[in-house]
C-alpha cells in the first residue's frame, strides 16, 4: 500500500490528456477506475485534476503445500478527479 499526497500515483499518466485517454491508460495498467466528476460542463471541456490511489486487494498463500509464501495482487483501485 502506498501513502503520500493525494495527486501522487505512480501509474498516473503525465502531460495534457483527455479524460478518456487517462482512464484508458489506467485501465490498461490493471486499475479499476472510479471517476469523480465535479461540474456540469460538456465532457469535451473536462480536465483531470487529480489521480489518487484507492484500495489494493491482495492475498498471501503457499500455492502448494510446503511451498514458499507468495503475495498476489488481486485488484487495485484508482480515483480520477475531473473538473468540467
Amino acid at each position: 500500500m502506498l501513502f503520500g499526497p493525494a495527486p501522487v500515483v505512480g501509474a498516473a499518466p503525465s502531460g495534457p490528456s483527455s479524460v478518456d485517454q487517462v482512464v484508458r491508460q489506467l485501465k490498461a495498467q490493471g486499475y479499476a477506475v472510479v471517476v469523480n466528476r465535479f461540474g456540469t460542463g460538456r465532457s469535451e471541456d473536462c480536465a483531470v485534476t487529480a489521480v489518487r490511489h484507492g484500495q489494493t486487494y491482495s492475498r498471501t498463500d503457499h500455492g502448494v503445500p510446503g511451498g514458499d509464501l507468495s503475495t498476489t495482487v488481486t485488484g487495485k483501485t484508482v480515483y480520477v478527479d475531473v473538473k468540467c
